[in-house]
């Protein structure tokens, strides 16, 4: 077995990160010797001192909210990166994880953010200002404004958020008109062997849904999936969770067999035609891009004629 010289890990950060300061200074030298202006951002993991106008950010979290915003990307983690609804903003974007730190240190970022559950933080906090988040804990529009701060661009995620709250609620008056305003809708997504049902904040577009055009849910995905956000069932009790809508949240490439049983079948919403299905894969987050879609998609679903 042939022995290879290594080198202590914090060794070759510290020099990776020394380098990368030396050539960020002498760019900065380059362009007449005036730093970047920065700002402190008061962030889960400390107050980070961050550039006001960050032209490398690498997203290991909340990438499409940061896309929403025209954020300058050079790293994006993986599922953000295969989403349909992002493929042409994820061009000739890096695809990191968290445990590649040298590679994340190659692309020098100016700027990472981070989930708050990542054991790297400290390490990342090395390379670059590091903003650390907790999925759920803000609600999915607090979440898009709070992005806005970190990017500077605060005005402007909130001017989308008041839009979007009023354009949501006028497509929900009219849906809640043509479908009854008692009537229920559930969002279901099929896996391998079972099924999920959601509640009002757990992305396929049920905070579109439930918060922001108030459609209903049914009394047992109340009971079920309100609070933890998502209950797993099997395919005998989808009957007992089918509102008088669903929407299936399918994966073209999944077992989708479910489609021609006959317990699917009898379901009334399905003979009604009243499942509308969307992309799964398409459809995991939260951020105005994909809440535009769905927003979009089920205004033209339950209001076509």
């Amino acid at each position: 077995m042939k022995k290879r010289l290594t080198i202590p890990f914090l060794l070759l950060l510290t020099l990776l990160v020394s380098a990368c300061g030396n050539n960020a200074e002498t760019a900065s030298q380059n362009e007449g010797g005036n730093k970047s202006e920065t700002f402190t951002y008061e962030a889960e993991n400390g107050s980070v001192e961050v550039p006001k106008d960050p032209k490398r950010i690498i997203a290991l979290s909340n990438g499409p909210n940061v896309m929403s915003l025209d954020g300058k990307l050079v790293g994006i983690d993986e599922w953000s990166s295969a989403n349909p609804l992002f493929k042409e903003k994820v061009k000739g974007v890096e695809v990191v994880s968290e445990d590649d730190l040298e590679k994340i240190m190659e692309l020098e970022p100016d700027l990472i953010i981070a989930g708050s559950e990542m054991k790297n933080i400290k390490k990342l906090s090395q390379i670059a200002p590091t903003v650390a988040f907790t999925w759920g804990k803000l609600d999915y529009l607090s979440q898009q404004v709070e992005i806005g701060k970190l990017l500077n661009k605060e005005a402007e995620a909130t001017a989308w958020v008041e839009d979007f709250k009023k354009r949501a609620a006028t497509a929900g008056e009219k849906i809640r008109t043509k479908i009854g305003k008692d009537a229920t809708v559930s969002v279901i997504e099929s896996g391998n062997k079972e099924f999920y049902v959601f509640g009002n904040n757990y992305a396929r577009g049920t905070e579109v849904l439930y918060q922001a055009m108030g459609l209903k849910m049914p009394e047992k995905v109340k009971e079920t999936a309100l609070k933890s956000g998502i209950h797993t069932i099997s395919a005998e009790l989808l009957p007992e969770f089918a509102g008088d809508y669903m929407i299936l949240s399918k994966y073209a490439d999944g077992d989708n067999s479910f489609l021609e049983t006959e317990v699917w079948k009898n379901i009334p919403a399905v003979k009604n035609g009243h499942v509308f299905e969307i992309n799964a894969k398409a459809s995991t987050y939260s951020d105005p891009i994909t809440l535009e879609h769905l927003l979009s998609f089920y205004e033209k679903s339950f209001l076509k004629e």
